[in-house]
C-alpha cells in the first residue's frame, strides 16, 4: 500500500516516524503547487491508499471532486487541527476516513505562539529589532509599549487553546480574561475563573483580543467592519486561528484609519499572501507564516500521533483521532 505524503513538515524532525510507517507502506513526498486544480492534485494522490496533508486550504485541499478522482483514497490524516481544507461529509459518504493531531499537546504550543505574538506587539519587539540593526538606538522612545498587568483579554472560541491562553494570562501576567464561545457550558466558564460574555461586548472592553476558533460558515468574516467599529482604538488584536475568520478588508481599514492600535497575525485569507498586500507594509502589524504549532516539539509529538492512528487504521483497529467515527463503525 502507498502513503503518499503532501505535508511539508510531517516527520521533519521524527524521521523514525518515517521507519515505522516503511515497514509496511510505500513512502511517496509529492509538492503540490499553491493553484494547483482538483484534477492536478487527484492526479498526484490517484494511486495512493493514504495522503497525509497540511494546513493549506489550496493546494492542500480534498474535496468532493478530488475523492471523486481517488478511488483507491480510504484515510486521509491531517497533520495539524484544522479541517477546513477537507469535505468531510463527502469523505464519510465515500467511506474515507479522517484523522488529525487532537490530544498531541498541540493545543499549548499554539498558545505560546499566541502568547509570543501579544508580547512581540504590545513591546514593539520586531520593530525595536529593526531599530537596532538601522542604527537607531537613541530613537527608543518612538517604542514606548504597553504592560500586560491589569488589562482585559477577550478570548474569542473557548476551546483548548483558548482556554491555554487564558490560564497563562492570569496566573502569568494578572490579566482580567473574558471570553466568547456559545458552544462551551457556562460551568466552564466558572471554572475556570473567567468571565463569559458575548461578543460585542468583548469587542468594546478588551485591550487584547485573540481568536481561537475553528473556520466555519458561521466563523467566516466573524470580525468585520462592524466589529472594528466596536474596539477601543488601543486595541491590539491577535489572529492565530484562520484568516478568513477576519475580513481582511475591514482589518486594512481599521489600521489605516487608526481604529486599532495593533495587530498580530500568524495567519492571512491567502498563504502565502499576495506581494501586493498592504498589510505587509505596515509597521504595526506583525506576521508570522502560519507557525503557531511548528515546534520541534509538537512535530514529534504530530508524527508519532499520525504514525499510530494510520497502523491502527490498516490493522482494522479504530484510531484515537478519527474525524468521523461513524466510517469505522459502520463500514
Amino acid at each position: 500500500m502507498k502513503i503518499i505524503v503532501t505535508s511539508g513538515s510531517f516527520a521533519k524532525y521524527s524521521p523514525q516516524a518515517i521507519n515505522e510507517l516503511s515497514k509496511r507502506f510505500e513512502i511517496e513526498h509529492r509538492k503540490i503547487l499553491r493553484d494547483a486544480t482538483d484534477e492536478e492534485i487527484a492526479e498526484e494522490l490517484k494511486d495512493a491508499d493514504a495522503v497525509i496533508i497540511g494546513g493549506s486550504a489550496g493546494s492542500g485541499r480534498i474535496n468532493r471532486k478530488i475523492m471523486e478522482l481517488t478511488p483507491k483514497l480510504k484515510l486521509i490524516a491531517k497533520h495539524g487541527l484544522g479541517l477546513d481544507n477537507l469535505d468531510i461529509k463527502a469523505a464519510t459518504e465515500k467511506g474515507i476516513a479522517i484523522i488529525n493531531c487532537r490530544h498531541t499537546m498541540q493545543e499549548r504550543t499554539v498558545a505560546e505562539h499566541t502568547m509570543a505574538l501579544i508580547l512581540s506587539t504590545v513591546r514593539k519587539v520586531v520593530e525595536a529589532d529593526n531599530y537596532v540593526k538601522r542604527g537607531k538606538w537613541k530613537e527608543r522612545s518612538e517604542l514606548i509599549g504597553l504592560e500586560l498587568y491589569g488589562k482585559t483579554l477577550g478570548v474569542i472560541g473557548f476551546g483548548s487553546i483558548g482556554r491555554i491562553v487564558a490560564k497563562i494570562a492570569k496566573e502569568g501576567f494578572e490579566m482580567n480574561v473574558m471570553a466568547y464561545d456559545p458552544y462551551v457550558p457556562e460551568k466552564l466558564f466558572r471554572d475556570l475563573n473567567v468571565k463569559s460574555t458575548e461578543l460585542s461586548d468583548l469587542l468594546r472592553k478588551s485591550d487584547v483580543i485573540t481568536i481561537h476558533v475553528p473556520l466555519t460558515d458561521e466563523t467566516r468574516n466573524l470580525i468585520d467592519y462592524d466589529e472594528f467599529k466596536m474596539m477601543k482604538k488601543e486595541t491590539v488584536l491577535v489572529n492565530a486561528s484562520r484568516g478568513e475568520v477576519i475580513n481582511e478588508e475591514a482589518l486594512l481599514e481599521a489600521v489605516k484609519n487608526g481604529r486599532i492600535t495593533s495587530v498580530a497575525l500568524d495567519v492571512m485569507v491567502n498563504e502565502p499572501p499576495d506581494d501586493d498586500n498592504e498589510l505587509l507594509k505596515m509597521r504595526n502589524v506583525t506576521i508570522t507564516p502560519h507557525l503557531g504549532s511548528y515546534t520541534i516539539d509538537a512535530n514529534i509529538r504530530m508524527a508519532a500521533a499520525l504514525t499510530e492512528d494510520i497502523s491502527k487504521y490498516f490493522n482494522g483497529e479504530k484510531p484515537l483521532r478519527i474525524v468521523n467515527p461513524e466510517v469505522f463503525e459502520n463500514p
